[in-house]
């Protein structure tokens, strides 16, 4: 088969991580590809994600490079087994990149967590809610591709509505529960929207005031999916240009070390939802 000429975060992240096991052993790619058979550009194509490799040949790595730990190995044989196109397929070509792959790593994920100062998680967004951000944007988005994304990010929540949901725990700051996109009525809406969705058993929404002072992140969206094992675990950055994907050990250490920390600084869950109901009553 030919090169993947479109690349998922996931088979980017297989590549990335195949690469970093044999460096890890100090294996060359002329050496690995003659222990799987194959010419060096194979390898190279694989590491990229441009190829994908079978699991005979990712378990004959793993052992060469002396990697012990059987259920990361495992998790990575699940990773390159071919699977059934995701939903999010059906928006490519008409949506960024970037979307698509937000769409795929929440629904590997076993675990999400998040960050938000000023905008209200995408997950927990009501249609209005959504809706009045993306016709703020610049350059001004055209009605049908709004259209697009409003109706990407519904299915973007089916992870938290579905019969089997992934647990997820949101962190809100104060400043994103005042922001009025889309006016009162809609703010209004969206809040208790929030406060309907933190009942559920697997969403946890915690709330950090304006008086809890600085805090680690400020400014920043970060959402930590978790993945089978901790070294797939996957950081997730918003930016205006689109999403970051972070995957080293230092920066998953950083972010878990942050999102602690956050939960930590955050009111409970009870105590967080007495105050958007507070706010919410002030609209």
């Amino acid at each position: 088969m030919p090169p993947r000429t479109v690349l998922t975060q996931r088979q980017k992240r297989l590549g990335s991580e195949l690469r970093r096991m044999r460096t890890a052993a100090g294996m060359s790619a002329e050496y690995a590809a003659g222990l799987l058979g194959v010419d060096r550009s194979r390898i190279s194509n694989m590491e990229s994600g441009q190829r994908g490799i079978n699991a005979e040949r990712l378990r004959k790595l793993a052992c060469n490079c002396d990697c012990t730990d059987e259920t990361y190995v495992e998790a990575l044989v699940e990773m390159a087994e071919p699977s059934q196109a995701g939903w999010w397929e059906r928006y490519r070509g008409s949506l960024p990149q970037g979307l698509l792959d937000i769409s795929e790593t929440e629904a590997y994920a076993v675990r999400l967590r998040g960050a938000n100062t000023v905008h209200v998680p995408g997950l927990l967004q009501t249609p209005e809610h959504a809706m009045a951000i993306f016709r703020a944007v610049v350059p001004q988005l055209p009605e049908h591709e709004v259209a697009l994304r409003l109706a990407h990010r519904t299915e973007r929540q089916s992870v938290i509505t579905r019969d089997d949901p992934v647990p997820y725990v949101a962190v809100i700051h104060e400043a994103a529960l005042r922001m009025q996109f889309g006016g009162r009525d809609v703010a209004r809406g969206q809040l208790k929207y929030l406060l309907e969705v933190s009942e559920w058993d697997h969403v946890t929404v915690l709330v950090i005031p304006f008086d809890h002072g600085a805090f680690p992140g400020a400014g920043q969206t970060v959402v930590y999916a978790e993945g089978p094992v901790r070294q797939l675990d996957t950081v997730q950055i918003d930016n205006s240009h689109g999403p970051d994907f972070l995957y080293a050990e230092g920066q998953l250490a950083k972010y878990r070390a942050q999102l602690d920390l956050l939960e930590g600084l955050a009111l409970s869950p009870e105590r967080s939802r007495d105050f958007i109901r507070e706010i919410a009553h002030h609209l």
